[in-house]
């Protein structure tokens, strides 16, 4: 893929010129229009942060949360993880409003858990950045976590984009750069995709607290993938982690633990692995039961798993290597499970969006009774994960 630096720049400078036009034209409104922008509309103030980066590189980020004397706070670390907002300019749903009014309550009920919770680090699971004007939504999404003042990734989903690694993926990639609180790394080109990368969490001047790793879970199984994996010819389904992700995820544990020691670490993706469909039995017609092969922490199983039909063994890389404590994904929008599965803990990020299919149109249910919210991460000092449900549900509707 052939990058236009200056063609980017230009682009993005274009785009927050744009912007800065938009809200002009919502002050002069008195927030009426225009209504796609979400980063004014959704009462974001800011949250701040006593996290700082200590070094980064194109494949990694070492961040530590600071206390007020300058040094390292190695107590508890908090990460909200959202997934599937699905900003969109249209949507097939035949609820009220329109698809940037139900964007705009995304947003802000999104805004208000992180203000309420207070996160040290928030992570997009994907499918959050689908419009028609993705290249603008991908800045308008930097500049509303600048004015939160939180640090934040994202792992792309496999509705952003139709392309593996083509030019307008990197330019919305490169507009979640936009603020310096992104800590998004393109990652070892090579790689399949963009957005492999690690966040490294330090709690002591040489001691990791936690390794995270962020994947690009890709969109569709290719016609070529066939031949290189010894899949039946016309296999199809959604897309699987590669050899190469896997391979590099491999190395970077064993160059951590040289660097730092054992590090336990989460895996983020949008598309679930394989693993997920050993938590229950069932199927989208008879409905689901846990299977007993996992210890189920919380929640349910409304759909089928959607993951590859081909198990790429991430998982039994990972988890026999050693190391791997959790994997969070999204994309199952009526999913909202956790469950501890061979030692590792398989987590179903909350659903966020109010443009998605729920289970108010798959079974009727009240809004309040559904799945939307986020999901937080508390890592503790003694290395253990306190995971929870924060369903939008439970806020003050002020």
């Amino acid at each position: 893929m052939r990058v236009h630096p200056i063609i980017t720049y230009l682009r993005h400078r274009g785009i927050a010129l744009f912007l800065k036009g938009a809200r002009l034209l919502h002050r002069a409104t008195g927030g009426r229009r225009p209504k796609f922008l979400f980063s004014e509309n959704c009462g974001a103030a800011y949250v701040g942060s006593r996290v700082r980066i200590v070094s980064e590189d194109e494949t990694s980020v070492t961040v530590a949360k600071y206390r007020e004397d300058g040094s390292i706070d190695p107590g508890e670390f908090r990460i909200l993880t959202a997934t599937d907002l699905h900003l969109d300019t249209k949507s097939p749903l035949k609820r009220g409003g329109s698809a940037a009014e139900r964007n705009n309550r995304s947003m802000t009920m999104l805004v208000r858990q992180i203000k309420r919770l207070k996160p040290d680090l928030v992570i997009f699971t994907g499918d959050v950045n689908q419009s028609d004007f993705q290249q603008i939504d991908a800045v308008q999404l930097s500049q509303l976590m600048e004015k939160l003042g939180v640090y934040w990734a994202y792992a792309f989903g496999n509705h952003e984009t139709r392309e593996e690694k083509g030019y307008y993926k990197y330019l919305m990639y490169k507009g979640f750069q936009y603020g310096p609180h992104c800590l998004c790394r393109f990652g070892d080109p090579a790689l399949f995709g963009y957005g492999n990368f690690a966040i490294h969490i330090k709690n002591g001047e040489h001691t990791l607290l936690k390794s995270l790793y962020l994947f690009d879970s890709g969109r569709d199984i290719l016609p070529r993938y066939c031949a290189e994996y010894g899949l039946p010819e016309g296999t199809e389904g959604y897309d699987f982690l590669k050899r190469g992700q896997i391979a590099w995820y491999l190395a970077e544990i064993e160059k951590t633990k040289r660097a730092y020691g054992e590090t336990r670490t989460l895996a983020y993706m949008h598309i679930p692995v394989p693993e997920y469909k050993n938590v229950f039995d069932g199927d989208d017609e008879h409905g689901f039961t846990p299977s007993g092969q996992a210890q189920l922490i919380y929640g349910t199983q409304y759909e089928s798993v959607g993951c590859s039909p081909y198990n790429s063994g991430f998982f039994d890389a990972a988890a026999g290597e050693g190391s791997l404590q959790a994997v969070f994904s999204g994309h199952d929008h009526v999913n909202d499970f956790c469950a501890l599965y061979r030692g590792v803990y398989l987590v179903y990020t909350q659903c966020g969006g109010y443009n998605t299919y729920s289970m108010e149109d798959r079974a009727g249910w009240k809004e309040e009774d559904c799945h939307y919210g986020v999901t937080l991460t508390a890592l503790l000092p003694d290395g253990a994960l306190r995971i929870s449900q924060e369903k939008y549900a439970a806020l003050d509707p002020g």
